[in-house]
């Protein structure tokens, strides 16, 4: 009996130490699951939209010189441009309306003629950004000016960026220039359409002329003024060149586009005269003319409109006035070819002057 009861005793142990060895760890708890991460989507790029003025993309003057601005804010913010090209007047609503159509952030008109159909897109789409070379409101002055038709708006427009330049700056020296280097005595311009930002040029021009006048005590005559009534025929811009020349110019500064082309072409191939570039840089942009180009006038729109664009990168965009000046760097000349050092002097005291307001142009 006493047997049976150590075989129990030891049975019973062996179990409690199986039991306790078999015995299954508690779990510990388990970490908490994080929510999945959405990826980040890209920012979408700024969209810009360019409608041309008459003359195309690739006039070599103001609707090239703006959308140059828009290259360089591709290149510089990453933003995405594309321009439509007006081949007449109505296209200008049209292009407007497609670049409305597809959710563009800041549209860019160029040039006068655009001020009425750029202001009636404005106003309808608030939201849209534009900036318009050579324009500004509000445009509607007088008894005889109806908004929508004759004259874009009669207020402000916050949307809308009027980039505008004082040409008349910078056309003062290039007249001032041409009446020093005429060997004729006589000089001539003429524009593509008779409208301000045409005219501004060639008032300049003629001011620069009779204050060369005026301080040297010279006669230097400027011919009445004359238009093609266009911005695309070189046809036209040879035969306006020649007619100056057969006149006694031997300065010409065609305002008019891929018209003033036609001017240069005679030039070179006649040899009677020189011409005074517009907008951009012709030793440049025309090089094939680049000795018959006295100098050219300035109009930087590819800097006012990138600065138009990095307003909307930087998201302070507001509609107004932009002036682009002698002061500023909005305007200018170019290098003026065969200018003795004191022509080139007198340039740089007139250019102080002026920008300081010592020398009225008007």
């Amino acid at each position: 009996m006493k047997k049976l009861y150590t075989v129990l005793a030891v049975l019973l142990v062996a179990t409690m130490i199986l039991t306790a060895c078999g015995a299954k760890p508690t779990a510990a708890p388990a970490e908490p699951t994080a929510a999945p991460v959405e990826p980040t989507a890209a920012p979408v790029a700024i969209k810009v939209g360019q409608v041309t003025d008459l003359g195309g993309i690739d006039d070599k003057s103001f609707n090239a010189t703006a959308y140059a601005g828009v290259e360089k804010a591709a290149a510089d913010f990453g933003i995405t441009g594309k321009y439509l090209e007006s081949q007449q007047q109505s296209d200008y609503a049209k292009n407007i309306q497609q670049f409305l159509d597809e959710d563009t952030d800041l549209i860019v008109t160029v040039g006068f003629l655009l001020g009425v159909d750029t202001a009636t897109a404005a106003k309808a789409n608030p939201d849209t950004k534009f900036a318009i070379v050579d324009y500004s409101y509000p445009d509607c002055f007088g008894d005889t000016a109806v908004e929508g038709q004759t004259c874009g708006s009669a207020s402000e427009l916050s949307n809308v960026l009027g980039l505008t330049f004082q040409t008349d700056e910078a056309g003062f020296l290039a007249g001032y220039a041409a009446a020093a280097m005429t060997k004729t005595g006589k000089v001539a311009t003429f524009g593509g359409l008779e409208i301000p930002p045409v005219t501004i040029f060639m008032t300049g021009f003629e001011a620069g002329v009779k204050h060369y006048n005026t301080v040297h005590g010279t006669a230097v005559e400027v011919l009445p003024f004359t238009y093609t009534g266009n911005f695309e025929s070189t046809d036209d811009g040879r035969a306006f060149a020649e007619s100056f020349v057969q006149e006694g110019a031997d300065i010409v500064m065609p305002v008019a586009g891929p018209v003033g082309l036609g001017s240069a072409a005679y030039c070179k191939e006649s040899g009677s005269c020189m011409v005074i570039g517009v907008d951009n840089d012709w030793t440049v942009s025309a090089a094939e003319y680049k000795d018959i180009v006295l100098t050219s006038v300035l109009k930087n729109t590819n800097v006012a409109v990138y600065d138009a664009i990095k307003m909307i990168v930087d998201g302070t965009f507001k509609g107004g006035l932009y002036i682009g000046t002698l002061a500023n760097g909005g305007v200018g000349i170019a290098a003026v070819n065969g200018a003795s050092p004191e022509l080139l002097a007198e340039l740089e005291k007139l250019t102080a002057d002026i920008s300081s307001g010592a020398v009225k142009v008007k």
